[in-house]
């Protein structure tokens, strides 16, 4: 079933971009991940422009924090003060993004950032989780127990000026910290279209010291306020929103969830991630072999 993408100007099959979402959907549920990071690259290879891939993509992430935002905070797990500081944070990083994204695209030089951008950002994500997840396997079959890290804010944190008690957090920083943080995953957001909660949930752990507990809710509320600031600026002056495509992604996305969920249940959590480590590798590779590959013709032209 054809349908045409009015703003990436190409005509797709809407069964296979659902598809698409479905499986960033089912890898959502399965390993608890928000999946943004993997919706731009499968849209590049399947052939969405760059540009469009990663503003639709953020218009997408924000239809699918909705729910995990409502039962947080049903859960009282989401800290408002850190995360209206995160989101202030994140609303100028996306401005910051802004400017950088039409330079790019002035120079002509986005799509090769972006790609750049997603090889860097998914191979090293992808490396450290695949050492994690060897580590825990290996314990597993030797039934040795991996020792825990104590929960300590980073000592550059520690060392900042003008310090906030965030009780929900357990934390007395300096909101500087989580305004800085916001600031990068927000020109994350802009350049990429990802959500950011791959890097905001460990930075929040390991360099803010936050409690589990509100790590999750707290990341997913920065997360629909920043996705949602990122998609207005992108359709107001990148003109790169895909309402069309954004909305076949959520169809699929909100279907695979459900079945990733039940799934997840089944399967070791060690297993689990280690799969996602060796997904998230191969997506880094295909990226590589796109931006290293040199077609035989450089130039095509196709009529119809």
């Amino acid at each position: 079933m054809d349908l045409y993408l009015p703003i990436a100007n190409l005509s797709v099959n809407a069964l296979v971009i659902i598809a698409l979402g479905g499986v960033v959907g089912l890898l959502s549920g399965m390993f608890g991940v928000g999946g943004g990071f993997l919706t731009t690259p499968l849209l590049i290879f399947y052939g969405i422009p760059p540009t469009v891939a990663a503003a639709s993509a953020a218009s997408q992430v924000t239809g699918a924090s909705v729910s995990g935002v409502f039962t947080h905070m049903a859960r009282g797990t989401v800290d408002f003060r850190m995360g209206g500081v995160l989101i202030a944070g994140g609303v100028v990083g996306a401005g910051l993004g802004v400017l950088i994204f039409r330079m790019l695209q002035v120079i002509g030089q986005i799509d090769t950032v972006i790609g750049i951008l997603y090889v860097l950002m998914l191979g090293g994500i992808g490396l450290l989780m695949a050492k994690e997840s060897i580590q825990a396997l290996v314990a597993l079959k030797t039934g040795r127990k991996i020792q825990a890290r104590k929960r300590r804010h980073h000592p550059l944190v520690a060392a900042m000026p003008m310090r906030w008690r965030f009780y929900r957090s357990g934390l007395y920083i300096s909101p500087l910290a989580p305004l800085l943080l916001g600031m990068a995953t927000g020109i994350l957001t802009m350049l990429l279209g990802v959500g950011g909660g791959f890097i905001l949930v460990p930075a929040m752990l390991y360099l803010l010291g936050m409690t589990t507990q509100s790590v999750v809710g707290t990341s997913l509320f920065q997360i629909l306020f920043v996705t949602m600031a990122t998609t207005m600026m992108h359709a107001m002056t990148t003109h790169a929103v895909d309402l069309v495509l954004a909305l076949l992604l959520l169809i699929g996305s909100v279907t695979g969830a459900q079945l990733g969920t039940r799934i997840s249940m089944t399967i070791r959590p060690e297993y689990l991630r280690i799969l996602l480590a060796a997904i998230v590798l191969l997506v880094a590779a295909r990226m590589a072999l796109g931006l290293g590959f040199r077609p035989d013709e450089i130039y095509t032209v196709e009529i119809r």
